[in-house]
């Protein structure tokens, strides 16, 4: 079956990097549109960053623009997420998803952004 296992999330202090991986498998990624959405508990899921099949169509939120970028190999069918300049409202759960988001997503991984 259709599978999404994102990985690389964890502890870091304000201003810290990480590099977030989502592995796919069982599914056409490379025909597959990418989003990482991220979730803070009592809110609703917010679309943070996108990708096209071919990666040549990026977009992201304003509250990570600059700071995020998203990009993919489809050879490895990964998608990752860089983020650099974290700050601690960018705490949540993040989650990878194709599109039609929400037919298909990871069990999220965890970023947390504390001294």
């Amino acid at each position: 079956q259709s599978q999404l296992v994102e990985s690389g999330g964890g502890l870091v202090p304000p201003g810290g990097s990480l590099r977030l991986s989502c592995a796919a498998s069982g599914f056409a990624f490379s025909r597959s549109d990418m989003g990482w959405h991220r979730q803070v508990p009592g809110k609703e899921r917010e679309l943070v960053a996108f990708i096209s099949k071919s990666g040549g169509i990026t977009t992201y939120a304003d509250s990570v623009k600059g700071r995020f970028t998203i990009s993919r190999d489809n050879t490895k069918m990964t998608v990752y997420l860089q983020m650099m300049n974290l700050k601690p409202e960018d705490t949540a759960v993040y989650s990878c998803s194709r599109w039609p988001w929400g037919t298909l997503w990871g069990q999220g991984t965890q970023v947390t952004v504390s001294s």
